[in-house]
């Protein structure tokens, strides 16, 4: 029997924590017995609420993977440790984890990356990034749409209030880690409006912290100096998937995507996984390495203040990490000294605990995983909104340029451009008009329709145009209304 210091075994007076979890799919059973198992050892003072997902309820008719009666469950407890699940590809079936997210306000995801050299084989040694990354806005809200035989859309959703929420819990998590520097990325000399707006706030909130360094990359060039020198960065914030993305990398790099947990937090709740997939190739073989599921129950147990418990079970796994005892996927001859399987691991981190790693650094006493409240201090000015016109999308096989300005002229509006993904066919390329599309141009055509002088459009009149554009036997696929607010539009206004 494993014998603890006396600080980590009278926890009768603590209450115990209600704890959701859900066992997942492929190595999702066999990680979470795992990690269940240390949980168990080390006292942990929760009591488990098990719920099934993934495939299986896929498979029985529910879209999100989810039992409707799991979420009474989920809502009931104080927060959600996930295995891995397979969500079908294709179909209408869409995301579990999305689904969470978006049901419990988890708006904040956190991924620390560390390198655990010389045990663990890494480019970089010392390395020590957190990813923060938006959760809830960006493509992930999935709204596509198929407009033509070759013309797909999808909807980039990015809000103020989503880009403050987590650019100042990046901020704040520094501040309560010790963190000496915030980085953001974003693409915003191309996605002016959405990323432009991300950046901007990014550079408000950064001013209430002068304390902690600040700095702005295009993210392309930013992920390639991450991958580079990563040593140079500290606490990265990005929306939702460029953190996806470059959260995945940066735990590579570090040592491997299957050491590194993932906390979501919200006001409403929390959810706790691993960032890995549920990898069904090794299901079954007790193989898996289950230690980013582990990481993920030390960020729980952070979470719900029992930062004793966390401590214990993290100087634990650092001592079975240090010590060579490593499953397949890290095992390398002359740094491992023992290659064991998912059960041995979890024994071996058991057998550990209460014992200190001598040569990595020995986790901390501290709350890694904060809570804020969520809200916007930033206040921006009320600006006046009007509708001054309207881009529609037209399916033709030629540039619709006739068309359109009949249709112009009958709602007192002007027809400024009409382009192909970007290309202005007209005004700049007028001698076009006639010329047949060619496959490679996907007829798929954005026609902007302005209302002439000072005249707003309304509503009726953006009807009363697609009307006009119909009878000139064209095919409209969709609009977007044109408003300014303020003196600024809301639309770029070229292509």
């Amino acid at each position: 029997m494993t014998t603890f210091p006396k600080q980590y075994i009278e926890k009768e007076h603590m209450t115990k924590a209600d704890i959701a979890i859900a066992r997942g799919d492929g190595i999702g059973p066999e990680i979470m017995a795992a990690t269940l198992a240390i949980l168990e050892a080390a006292q942990a003072n929760i009591t488990l609420h098990e719920i099934e997902i993934g495939q299986n309820v896929y498979l029985k008719g529910f879209q999100n993977g989810i039992d409707p009666k799991s979420w009474d469950i989920i809502h009931a407890t104080q927060a959600f440790l996930k295995a891995p699940v397979t969500t079908p590809q294709g179909g209408g079936f869409r995301s579990l984890n999305v689904a969470i997210r978006a049901a419990l306000g988890l708006y904040a995801n956190i991924r620390p990356c560390i390198a655990y050299d010389p045990f663990v084989d890494t480019k970089y040694p010392g390395m020590d990034v957190v990813v923060i990354r938006e959760n809830e806005e960006d493509l992930y809200t999935g709204v596509e749409y198929r407009h033509t035989q070759d013309c797909y859309h999808a909807i980039k959703m990015t809000t103020r209030q989503g880009c403050e929420k987590i650019i100042r819990y990046a901020f704040e998590y520094a501040r309560q880690n010790n963190r000496k520097k915030v980085t953001c990325f974003t693409k915003d000399n191309i996605l002016k409006m959405t990323d432009g707006l991300f950046h901007a706030i990014y550079d408000a909130c950064a001013k209430e912290y002068p304390e902690i360094e600040h700095e702005h990359w295009i993210i392309d060039i930013g992920a390639a100096k991450l991958t580079d020198t990563p040593q140079n960065f500290d606490v990265i914030v990005l929306s939702n998937l460029y953190g996806d993305i470059l959260s995945d990398i940066t735990a590579q790099i570090a040592g491997s995507v299957g050491l590194a947990g993932s906390a979501n937090i919200g006001e409403r709740g929390a959810m706790f996984e691993a960032i890995h997939g549920s990898a069904p190739r090794r299901a079954g073989q007790n193989l898996a390495n289950p230690s980013g599921l582990i990481m993920a129950a030390i960020m729980l147990l952070e979470y719900l203040d029992d930062i004793d418990t966390a401590t214990l079970i993290h100087n634990a796994w650092l001592k079975t990490i240090e010590e060579g005892i490593h499953t397949y996927d890290i095992f390398e001859e002359g740094k491992s000294s023992i290659k064991v399987g998912t059960k041995e691991f979890a024994h071996a981190v058991i057998s550990r605990l209460g014992k200190m790693p001598e040569k990595l650094a020995s986790a901390k006493k501290s709350k890694g995983i904060i809570r804020i409240k969520e809200g916007a201090h930033l206040t921006p000015p009320h600006e006046t909104k009007r509708l001054v016109g309207a881009d529609i999308y037209i399916d033709a096989s030629e540039i619709p340029l006739e068309g359109c300005i009949r249709a112009a002229q009958a709602v007192r509006a002007e027809v400024t451009f009409i382009a192909n993904r970007g290309l202005v066919l007209y005004p700049h390329a007028a001698h076009l008009r006639s010329v047949t599309i060619n496959q490679e141009m996907k007829a798929h055509f954005r026609c902007r329709f302005l209302a002439k002088g000072d005249t707003d459009f309304t509503p009726k009149d953006i009807i009363s145009l697609q009307e006009k554009i119909i009878s000139q036997g064209l095919d409209v696929t969709k609009y977007e209304g044109l408003y300014t607010f303020g003196e600024k539009p809301g639309f770029r206004e070229t292509p």
